[in-house]
């Protein structure tokens, strides 16, 4: 047996879900694609996490090669990336520059998405 449904009660707005919080804003978002897109990238994402579990969140350029199998010139070009982004922020000591992790800048990310 078929059952109908009464669609005569249903009103003109009654399909829309009301928003419960404010969405991005155009400059919000772009400035947000801009970060993510930093963050897309495998060998960025690893040279991420490797500089915030060294001890102080802070690692040498030349501690973070050999872990991502990549020549020195990538990695500091991705490190350019992640700085530029404002994940890393870049110090040098003598020959080698070292990146310490921009204190939360992971959690800012996550705050422009999630209900403020």
């Amino acid at each position: 047996m078929t059952t109908m449904l009464d669609v005569t009660d249903i009103t003109a707005g009654a399909c829309c879900t009301p928003l419960v919080r404010e969405p991005l804003t155009a400059e919000q978002a772009d400035q947000l694609a801009g970060t993510m897109k930093a963050l897309a990238d495998p060998a960025r994402l690893r040279l991420l996490s490797i500089v915030a579990a060294s001890e102080n969140s802070e690692a040498c350029v030349c501690d973070l090669i050999e872990p991502v199998g990549l020549s020195q010139p990538t990695v500091s070009h991705h490190l350019k990336i992640l700085t530029n982004a404002g994940f890393l922020t870049r110090s040098k000591r003598g020959t080698w520059a070292y990146f310490t992790l921009v204190p939360g800048a992971l959690d800012r990310v996550s705050q422009l998405l999630v209900a403020s």
